[in-house]
């Protein structure tokens, strides 16, 4: 009996909710924006990461510079969203516009601990921070300033598998935490492309994990780094992909697949990452369209296609079991590519990106990981400005569109009764836009004039969704 109440209880809390949700979208009502950061000397900047602290107490970010980028970034900080206080969790005294720098930080899905974007010990004018000089590190919030190298470097001849041989980028936990996916850039492969004028600077991705470990040899100028986590490239690309052909030049804007992967046909669960594959189509232009990799439970296993450390003319290579999908197929289409940062759904049913309709319109699209059509979301008459955020109950999701915070019901309803702008439009694009854990609050970057100058810098804004 008790079960039952709960659970009448819950529906009828939902239809309440799908009322009101459409009573507001016909009113145009808009939620309360709160800003919590006000410095107007650095940004404050989200960069679309897991910013919020698993009790969503905190939001973490970084303070890059308009010049120098993550690599002027001289601290990673967080805010408390209920009291507005600022603490420093990383900071590098004598950092430049041209490094090391510390950024794009993202927390843990249940630790205190954040992962971001840092260069190498020794940056200098000419050799600064770069796509392929940087790694990964962790901060406990109990511990700041200490320190933790995630990903391993070994540029020194014979390279090590478990170790990465360039800079890691824009660091996602998976929901349990065992896993590190981020993109990567190779310094090798970027000497190899200084040497012979063909493009080897190509952006792939890899992924981490704390089954086995990498021992490096460390070297005067600082260039290798010893990291706690082994590390495997899990994309292949090349470049100059064969047009009309699966091959891709450039792997970029991933995410991981569901909680824990997506449900196979044996009702098995997969282990992914969504990410944009650059295709070359049939004319010789070059378009992003989604793509899928599977990833083995071991990453320590070579694949069919090389060493998983690289040669001196190669990239590492996958390793064993790791599978390259390609799901959609618009590169010979009227309007070609998709875009935004890919998000699936916690149950790793769906997959969303943007991409254009009949009318030539960004719009958010879906496909399951399996493959099979898209469905398309979103039917706004001007283009949708972000990639989306889903809600932990995946029925609903948030995206910039037309200036403003959306909220889209996933259904089958029309679409004039499943959106509601929740923030009113403004001069200035919102952006960044990250949710709570638990899906009360989403949080975001405006642009903010610094008062008697000609500046702005990247505040913090939150609204509430309850």
């Amino acid at each position: 009996m008790m079960n039952r109440t709960i659970l009448l209880f819950v529906r009828n809390k939902l239809l309440f909710g799908l009322l009101l949700f459409a009573s507001c979208a016909s009113g145009q009502t808009y939620l309360k924006e709160v800003q919590i950061t006000f410095d107007g000397t650095k940004n404050h900047a989200l960069d679309n990461n897991d910013n919020f602290s698993p009790d969503g107490k905190w939001l973490v970010y970084d303070t890059r510079t308009g010049i120098g980028g993550i690599g002027g970034s001289p601290s990673v900080e967080r805010v408390n969203i209920e009291t507005g206080k600022t603490e420093v969790l990383f900071g590098i005294s004598d950092n430049h516009d041209y490094g090391p720098g510390a950024g794009a930080a993202s927390y843990h899905p249940t630790e205190n601990k954040v992962i971001f974007i840092h260069g190498l010990p020794v940056c200098t004018k000419e050799n600064p921070y770069q796509q392929w000089r940087r790694t990964g590190v962790m901060v406990s919030d109990d511990k700041p300033g200490v320190a933790l190298y995630m990903d391993s470097r070994d540029i020194t001849f014979p390279f090590t598998p478990g170790a990465l041989r360039g800079g890691t980028h824009r660091h996602e936990w998976s929901r349990d935490g065992q896993w590190v996916g981020y993109t990567y850039n190779d310094a090798i492969m970027k000497r190899l492309e200084d040497s012979t004028g063909v493009k080897w600077n190509l952006r792939t991705i890899a992924v981490s994990n704390q089954k086995h470990h990498a021992k490096v040899d460390l070297d005067a100028a600082q260039e290798n780094v010893q990291g706690e986590w082994y590390s495997a490239v899990v994309v292949r690309v090349v470049p100059n992909p064969r047009p009309g052909s699966n091959e891709i030049s450039n792997a970029a804007s991933d995410s991981w697949i569901g909680a824990s992967g997506y449900k196979k046909p044996d009702g098995t669960l997969q282990v992914a990452r969504a990410f944009l594959g650059k295709v070359t189509n049939r004319k010789g232009k070059q378009v992003d369209d989604l793509f899928v990799v599977d990833i083995p439970d071991s990453i320590n296993v070579p694949g069919e296609f090389g060493p998983l450390e690289g040669t001196m003319n190669t990239f590492p290579m996958p390793p064993k079991g790791t599978i390259q999908r390609r799901l959609t197929h618009t590169a010979e289409n009227k309007f070609p590519g998709c875009g935004g940062v890919v998000r699936s759904s916690s149950d790793g049913k769906y997959i969303s990106y943007l991409a254009k309709d009949s009318a030539g319109i960004d719009q958010v699209f879906l496909i399951s990981p399996m493959g099979g059509n898209p469905v398309q979301l979103t039917r706004h008459s001007s283009g949708v400005q972000s990639g989306v955020r889903w809600s932990p109950d995946n029925q609903l999701v948030y995206y910039v569109w037309d200036n403003s915070i959306v909220a889209c019901e996933v259904s089958d309803r029309p679409f004039d009764q499943r959106f509601r702008r929740l923030t009113e439009r403004t001069e200035k694009t919102p952006s960044g836009i990250v949710l709570s854990n638990d899906g009360k609050i989403v949080a975001f970057n405006r642009p903010v004039a610094v008062e008697g100058t000609k500046e702005v810098r990247d505040q913090i804004f939150y609204i509430k969704l309850d």
